[in-house]
């Protein structure tokens, strides 16, 4: 992949959000909001009847994705905002494009507007980040 404005970086595909790996991450974050490990508990909020997926683990797919397109990059930073709930058994997609490179030093500066689309509602994250990468 060319690193240029413009260039959209291939997709990272979560097939199916797993129930299971929101109990396992639940302690992890230390988030035991019952929203995403009780199904009664959604149903009695009056958010539907699927567990909701945490927010971090939404990010993380998107930080997987910059990650695969640079694997030796870091993440500079990073903004993003929550449009939509992630709800257990959706599959959804982290895309991102290129809006600027900016040659820092040793590294390269990549910055990226993104996204982490729902199949069943498009958008649930977006945001923007800056990945540097070494030069070579």
């Amino acid at each position: 992949m060319k690193i240029e404005t413009g260039a959209e970086l291939p997709a990272y595909r979560i097939e199916s959000v797993s129930p299971e790996t929101m109990k396992v991450w639940a302690p992890i974050l230390r988030d035991p909001n019952p929203i995403h490990l009780d199904r009664e508990v959604v149903k009695a909020k009056g958010l539907g009847e699927r567990l909701i997926n945490q927010g971090p683990i939404n990010v993380a797919y998107v930080m997987d994705m910059l990650m695969r397109n640079f694997p030796q990059g870091r993440i500079v930073s990073m903004t993003n905002r929550f449009v939509d709930n992630v709800y257990e058994d959706d599959a959804v997609e982290a895309t991102a494009t290129i809006t600027g490179v900016e040659k820092a030093g040793d590294e390269t500066r990549v910055s990226c507007d993104f996204a982490l689309k729902a199949d069943e509602r498009s958008v649930v994250i977006s945001g923007t980040a800056v990945v540097a990468v070494p030069n070579t």
